[in-house]
């Protein structure tokens, strides 16, 4: 593993969306084995509170909606192509409860519904510590299922990639095969993002309960963290 975490927002995505956010934390050395009654628990807790919070159609709660646009903005059909926290809220709301996966991911559901915006995790390997978010480019591939051959991406869609190796398509949509945090994984780093009406006190505040959570349930060290916007939109960290 090299020695440095690289994370870059390109300009394009706020030139679209000028107001946008994403929190970036970066961990290591997480034990990420361990499953917790009460880690369960908050969870379920986080899905009653959705369901007091939203009523009525989701698509239409600002903090949903707001991905909508931003989706059609892009070329994306929102009811086909749901952002992440839309497809988890409808899930919810069925009601269905959450599996528990593992820590961290479930760490991830829960910030996601105690706040109402998209958070993902994903491993830090030799293949993906130089991180971008940015429009797709010529020779992109996504693995949709393991096995698979990596498929091909439509031009000007909004993918998070490492190299020409995307992890995540369609902004916060679906994550590949390859990138997903498994109970051995022991270094990541989590994604909080914030489209108006959410705010910077909304990511941080959501920042900080998951270096509390990630610290309760996993352990390990949080190397660094940050705000990436338009007027920060890239950070680096010190993995060793």
């Amino acid at each position: 593993m090299s020695m440095t975490f690289s994370y870059t927002i390109h300009p394009e995505i706020f030139q679209e969306h000028p107001a946008y956010r994403r929190g970036v934390v970066v961990f290591k050395g997480l034990d990420n084995t361990r499953p917790d009654p009460s880690l369960s628990a908050l969870l379920r807790a986080s899905e009653a509170a959705l369901r007091e919070r939203v009523s009525g159609n989701p698509a239409e709660y600002p903090q949903i909606a707001a991905w909508r646009d931003a989706y059609r903005r892009f070329g994306a059909k929102p009811s086909e192509h749901r952002s992440a926290i839309e497809a988890l809220s409808r899930r919810v709301l069925k009601p269905d409860a959450l599996p528990d996966i593992n820590p961290l991911v479930d760490i991830g559901n829960l910030l996601s519904l105690r706040y109402l915006l998209p958070a993902g995790v994903h491993p830090i390997h030799d293949a993906s510590q130089a991180i971008s978010l940015r429009k797709t480019s010529a020779g992109d591939g996504f693995l949709a299922e393991a096995g698979q051959a990596p498929e091909s991406i439509p031009a000007g869609e909004i993918v998070l990639a490492a190299g020409a190796r995307v992890l995540t398509r369609r902004w916060t949509w679906r994550q590949a095969a390859d990138t997903r945090t498994l109970p051995g994984t022991s270094c990541v780093f989590f994604d909080i993002d914030g489209l108006p009406p959410t705010d910077q006190a909304d990511v941080e505040a959501a920042m900080a309960d998951l270096v509390t959570l990630v610290g309760k349930y996993c352990a390990g060290v949080c190397l660094g963290q940050a705000v990436l916007d338009a007027r920060q939109p890239a950070m680096q960290i010190a993995l060793a």
